[in-house]
């Protein structure tokens, strides 16, 4: 069985991330994706250290070179593959993930 559908796989830029609303109201969680090298990773929009959203401003979520995930609120810095975080107030934290899959070129919720 496959969860509900975040989006195409083509609609994410690679590398490239993209943010999502997943639910509404008390069950609503807000993600992003991010795609490199063909996979894609998801993690809950939320920093470990601040607990704010990654991207202040908003749907940024990489460096500028494409290869880390970057807090806006701080600069911390996260690995894309596992949300580990390399740089800044949260070093050895982690970003939430988010088990998602891939099929017929669609990316799913994991279920």
């Amino acid at each position: 069985m496959t969860g509900p559908e975040i989006c195409a796989l083509d609609d994410l830029d690679d590398p490239g991330a993209r943010g999502f609303a997943l639910g509404q109201g008390k069950t609503r969680r807000d993600i992003f994706l991010v795609r490199k090298d063909n996979a894609v990773f998801a993690y809950l929009n939320r920093c470990p250290h601040a607990n704010q959203p990654l991207d202040a401003r908003p749907g940024r979520f990489l460096t500028q070179d494409e290869t880390q995930i970057i807090c806006g609120g701080h600069a911390a810095l996260f690995r894309i593959e596992d949300g580990l975080c390399t740089s800044g107030p949260c070093v050895g934290e982690h970003l939430e993930s988010i088990a998602v899959d891939i099929i017929d070129g669609v990316v799913r919720l994991a279920g």
